[in-house]
């Protein structure tokens, strides 16, 4: 998301929040399931692309609408964005068109759209292992994670071959005008945590196509892998925390809290001395029980140390344990983003500056319209159904 959304920013802020009621004549690309941005629909609000629910319970009594009207005289129509039937005239709103690619299928007969995603417009995304050694084990698995929700409904194949991608990712740049692309992997049980095949997958993607990719996996026991990941033409890397205080962790992602927020900041270190400050991200996902200021004092340290931290709501996704679990409040999301927006600033770290990834597409946060010096003092109307979730 471009930093112009700025004075946009607790409109956007508070769409996140409440979610969207649709028109099905406005919608289009809404995926169900699976990982990535499920159960959202695209949308181009003033320049800037964002990602809101739009399958969830509270997205279901959302205040916003997104509707096409018709003209009376001349037969034309428009998406609006309407907020209690009244439309927003202050936000300009496009939906993305679905993606050309997808009409095409591998040598092997593959439809494109197995094999990657549209994200936002612009992104191709890939979960190259659509299995996990988290999620094998309901005991261990992340409760908000639907990666084999896809896989199970015949819309992903288990494992995306290098060739494949970088067939893919030439024909998306070429069709669709793709600018990054994002590739993400369920944790496999060896000790690079898919960080071996996340490398071979990018050099073939750099093979055949000038364009910049990020690669997102747990830390690998071995950092040197850093290194061979740079190698391979990854620009920019992702390792995620979602959540930070310890019994939150153990609570909503057992199987992963066994690798410490301390080994995560040792491989923040590691990752930016090999890709640079700013070319390293992290999640964190507000909503899981985290307190406010759990979630603003690890992104300062992380900030400190040249990682970008990529703040989002949480948003339920069906078929999960945390399907009914609240969304964030508009005001919680409002005080937290201007919160790590300030440590952006303070750390010399944009959105803008990345080279690749999620924190560079912005789709899914409102973030990176509060990076401009000078962020909005009050927090959004909330919307009248949120609850006030730290």
């Amino acid at each position: 998301m471009s930093t112009t959304a700025f004075p946009l920013a607790p409109l956007l802020t508070e769409l996140q929040a409440a979610g969207l009621r649709l028109d099905q004549s406005a919608a289009t690309g809404v995926r169900r399931g699976g990982a990535g941005p499920s159960d959202h629909q695209a949308l181009v609000l003033g320049g800037a692309t964002l990602m809101v629910p739009v399958l969830s319970d509270g997205a279901q009594r959302s205040p916003f609408r997104l509707r096409v009207l018709k003209g009376d005289r001349d037969g034309t129509s428009r998406t609006v964005v309407e907020r209690d039937g009244v439309p927003l005239p202050e936000l300009e709103v496009a939906v993305p068109r679905p993606a050309r690619f997808y009409e095409f299928t591998t040598a092997e007969g593959i439809p494109y759209a197995k094999i990657a995603l549209l994200h936002a417009g612009k992104v191709l995304a890939s979960t190259v292992l659509q299995t996990c050694v988290r999620y094998v084990d309901p005991a261990s698995a992340c409760q908000f994670c639907a990666i084999g929700d896809s896989l199970a409904g015949g819309r992903t194949i288990v494992r995306k071959t290098p060739a494949q991608l970088a067939e893919v990712a030439e024909a998306a740049v070429r069709l669709d005008g793709v600018e990054q692309v994002v590739l993400t992997t369920g944790t496999p049980a060896t000790p690079d945590r898919g960080a071996a095949h996340l490398a071979a997958c990018t050099a073939a993607i750099k093979a055949r196509v000038n364009i910049p990719v990020q690669v997102q996996c747990e830390p690998p026991e071995d950092p040197d892998w850093y290194r061979r990941l740079h190698a391979a033409g990854v620009d920019s890397l992702g390792l995620h925390l979602e959540a930070v205080e310890p019994a939150v962790r153990a609570r909503i992602m057992p199987g992963k809290a066994q690798v410490p927020v301390s080994a995560y900041l040792d491989a923040f270190r590691a990752a930016v001395a090999v890709f640079g400050r700013g070319q390293v991200s992290t999640y964190l996902i507000v909503g899981l029980g985290d307190a406010p200021a759990s979630i603003t004092a690890i992104a300062e340290q992380v900030a400190a140390l040249g990682v970008y931290p990529f703040v989002v709501p949480f948003v339920p996704l069906a078929g999960t344990p945390l399907a009914n679990h609240p969304t964030p409040s508009a005001s919680t999301m409002s005080a937290i983003y201007r919160e790590v927006a300030a440590s952006l600033r303070r750390h010399g770290l944009s959105s803008a500056d990345m080279s690749a990834g999620c924190a560079k597409c912005g789709a899914c946060s409102a973030l990176a319209s509060y990076e401009t010096p000078g962020a909005p003092d009050e927090a959004p109307r909330q919307a009248h159904h949120q609850g006030n979730v730290a």
